[in-house]
């Protein structure tokens, strides 16, 4: 296994841990309700909104990230993700309380602010020239994490109880970054990756680039937290009600999900192919009518129509990862991703009380799914916005794009 390799599989680990972590608490409410003498309480909005505080520190964090990076190397920064996520989430398991609860799920926010900009930036250097399906693979992993957070939970928590839920994930984090740390610091040159040379785009293509991916990132980070978050409740309201489906609850939500890592390993492949634009539209169209069709359909039909929404969630994280790697030079990469992610991050950590409340308000999920469908329209919009561009897949164009042909100057009469 060369070190591309074995750098990539621990990359793909952590992006599993990453989205894993941050939704434990998802499907654990679920049993934490029930719990005798309930000391977390018996409603399911007060406590899904404990963890407000790790979304919120989680989205901030991501902000210093690749400054610190620059200081203190990758290989430190991805060593601290593994070690500080993995003891937060097992001490999340031994709290006694909300105030605990709550500080233990903010510290694991603040260590996994480490993955997105560090770990996407080595991704998309570690992709070579084929950046598109290292993306999309990479997303698979991060979604097998959202897949699996509510199916193990629910597993773990009706087999041995629900702090089980949260420290043996916890443990397995830490086992994988001991192994990380016996790594060596990964360089993508010295590793004899092939890229092509980052090409001279024009800067107002780049301006525009960006600027639509500032905008989607606001949006897309509430849309794609709110859902992986709701997804188990969803299930639990249209299709298994009883609190003893407990672990139906939780393989139903793990197959919704699961479309939307079939949909990124998809999405990976075409964008090599295909322009951000041409791949990015036909996502950004399903979203507005799919969430205001979950808002009150029921029954086996939420089912599918639940993966068709994760798939187009999904595949448009991929999208938007790629973006970055496209129109922005390897140098400025990683504190882009984190200026990114911050923007993300602070959309995403509005969904944990906007959910609560909404829920909180209406007895059920519809409310929550048209406003999953009102943010959906900006994305949307934003897709339309973004340059589609041929020398996406011939960067050896863009040269032309940025000398335009000479004009023809008349000869001044004699």
């Amino acid at each position: 296994m060369t070190s591309t390799t074995r750098q990539i599989c621990f990359i793909n680990a952590a992006h599993t841990f990453t989205h894993y972590g941050l939704l434990v608490l998802a499907t654990a409410v679920l049993a934490m309700v029930q719990e005798p003498g309930a000391p977390f309480g018996t409603e399911y909005g007060p406590i899904i909104a404990l963890g407000t505080a790790m979304f919120v520190v989680y989205g901030l964090g991501a902000l210093p990230m690749g400054w610190l990076a620059a200081r203190f190397g990758r290989k430190a920064m991805m060593a601290a993700f593994f070690l500080g996520s993995g003891a937060a989430m097992a001490a999340a398991g031994f709290t006694s309380g909300p105030l605990g609860l709550a500080v233990a799920l903010a510290v694991m926010g603040a260590f996994s602010a480490i993955y997105h900009p560090i770990g996407t930036a080595i991704i998309s250097e570690a992709g070579g020239n084929r950046v598109g399906r290292a993306m999309g693979i990479n997303g698979v992993f991060g979604n097998l994490g959202v897949a699996l957070a509510p199916v193990v939970t629910a597993f773990l928590a009706a087999q041995l109880g629900w702090r089980w839920a949260f420290v043996l994930p916890g443990l397995a984090c830490m086992v994988i970054g001991l192994a990380y740390l016996r790594e060596p610091a990964y360089d993508a040159r010295r590793a004899g990756v092939q890229t092509r040379p980052f090409p001279r785009i024009p800067r107002a293509i780049v301006r525009r680039a960006v600027i639509s991916l500032m905008l989607i990132a606001v949006v897309s980070g509430l849309v794609f937290n709110a859902y992986t978050m709701l997804i188990p409740k969803l299930m639990e309201e249209r299709l298994a009600s009883s609190p003893d489906l407990l672990p139906v609850v939780g393989m139903l939500a793990f197959l919704a999900t699961l479309c939307g890592g079939l949909a990124q390993f998809t999405v990976g492949h075409m964008i090599d192919r295909m322009t951000l634009k041409s791949v990015f539209m036909p996502l950004a169209i399903v979203l507005v009518p799919g969430m205001l069709a979950l808002s009150f359909l029921d029954g086996w039909i939420v089912l599918p129509l639940a993966g068709l929404m994760a798939a187009a969630i999904f595949g448009q994280v991929t999208v938007n990862e790629t973006i970055t790697a496209r129109y922005v030079a390897p140098k400025l990469r990683a504190k882009l991703y984190s200026l990114r992610f911050t923007v993300g991050f602070l959309g995403a950590a509005c969904a944990a009380p906007l959910v609560g409340f909404l829920h909180a308000s209406t007895g059920n999920l519809a409310a929550a799914m048209v406003a999953l469908a009102g943010a959906a329209t900006v994305t949307l919009g934003c897709a339309l916005w973004f340059p589609n561009s041929p020398e996406e897949l011939h960067p050896e164009l863009w040269e032309k794009a940025e000398d335009p042909a000479p004009r023809t100057v008349a000869a001044p009469a004699e």
